[in-house]
């Protein structure tokens, strides 16, 4: 009976298509949601993923760095201290506004001050030597390419930032943050673009490059009692990435926005298949009445529904799996912020066969009054 499964898709492989494609839609579906949903909150941990500093300092609680407020100065000292850190470096982070071409009128921005430095750490994923020592140049910023547009100008352009004049001198990748747009620049120049001087000397985040091998827990784990006596908190860079993204996540609703609309692609995926695979099933009702007739039980014909179902599911996983690919490729030419995890792919295809052995499970039905007396009618 298991063989007959298979030859039946075979050769009446139209009958099945169309659950196949149900089930190829509903993967495509959950598959670039996921996608969307985790290259848009990748996103908020930009700060923290596209820089190579092990542990962050910032203010307790702190649970993603646009919500940064001043620590103390002397929280560089206490790091320092620590025999396994290497480097320590400020990072400034403050709200801006920006003023460009008078038809776009003003743009609400997050600046980021970063040492520019050949050997800084904070973006140095995404900042090549040469693009960080244009930061010299006073007034100098950088901004993600992608984000050009949204500022109306280009490489070279010239706008107010805070009031002050600032000229773009580069455009890099990985810059684009979640929910604006992130203005790079020395850390000099930042504090020149905060209005009040007595807040220019106050930093928002320390970040600390530890020597090569040593864990980054167990130096959190070091530092955590000094910080908690001296105003501060720290992380590890998984950490803080992790924290930022599950705030905007769920704190913000955004993340069960998300999951909510998965759980509806899943019911209306359940819905399509089980409908398609019934009529196909049910087109075939005589067939299966033939069988049992000639003594196949209604246990082992059941078994064959579900194992059509299964390669049913097997085959929309290919498909979904396939077009999502070509898709994702689009959506990086376009600037679109996805992002694939193997680990969240392999649920997607979880719940993707889910729905088609649950739809097998529907279809069932369909076999569970087979009259062979009506094959003498």
């Amino acid at each position: 009976m298991v063989a007959l499964a298979r030859k039946t898709l075979v050769y009446e492989w139209r009958k099945f298509l169309p659950a196949a494609l149900a089930v190829a839609f509903s993967g495509l579906l959950l598959l670039m949601m996921t996608a969307l949903m985790l290259g848009i909150f990748s996103s908020a941990g930009v700060y923290v993923s596209r820089s190579s500093g092990d542990i962050w300092a910032g203010y307790p609680g702190t649970q993603t760095v646009e919500l940064g407020r001043p620590i103390p100065r002397d929280t560089e000292m206490w790091l320092r201290m620590d025999p396994a850190v290497v480097q320590v470096e400020p990072f400034q982070w403050i709200d801006g506004n920006w003023r460009g071409p008078v038809e776009r009128g003003s743009v609400s921005v997050s600046i980021s001050g970063i040492e520019p430095g050949p050997n800084g750490m904070m973006f140095s994923q995404a900042l090549s030597a040469v693009d960080r020592a244009r930061l010299f140049e006073p007034g100098a910023v950088i901004v993600d390419a992608a984000d050009l547009d949204k500022l109306g100008l280009e490489v070279g352009g010239v706008a107010f930032l805070n009031g002050h004049g600032v000229k773009i001198v580069a455009a890099a990748e990985g810059l684009r943050m979640l929910g604006g747009v992130n203005i790079v620049t020395s850390i000099a120049t930042a504090r020149l673009l905060i209005d009040d001087a007595s807040e220019r000397d106050k930093v928002a985040y320390y970040v600390a490059r530890l020597a090569p091998g040593v864990d980054p827990d167990v130096v959190r784990e070091r530092l955590a009692p000094i910080a908690a006596n001296h105003r501060f908190a720290v992380w590890t860079q998984e950490e803080f990435a992790r924290t930022a993204a599950a705030y905007w996540m769920f704190e913000t609703g955004a993340g069960l926005g998300f999951i909510f609309l998965s759980g509806v692609v899943f019911l209306v995926g359940v819905v399509i298949t089980s409908q398609t695979l019934f009529a196909a099933v049910t087109s075939s009702v005589r067939e299966y009445a033939m069988l049992n007739a000639l003594g196949a039980g209604i246990g082992a014909l059941r078994r064959v529904i579900l194992e059509q179902a299964f390669w049913v599911g097997i085959l929309g996983v290919l498909l979904g799996g396939l077009v999502s690919g070509l898709l994702a490729l689009l959506a990086q030419g376009q600037d679109v912020p996805i992002a694939f995890d193997y680990s969240a792919a392999a649920i997607c295809g979880a719940f993707v066969m889910l729905i088609a052995l649950i739809s097998g499970f529907f279809t069932v039905g369909a076999i569970n009054h087979l009259e062979p007396a009506n094959l003498l009618r």
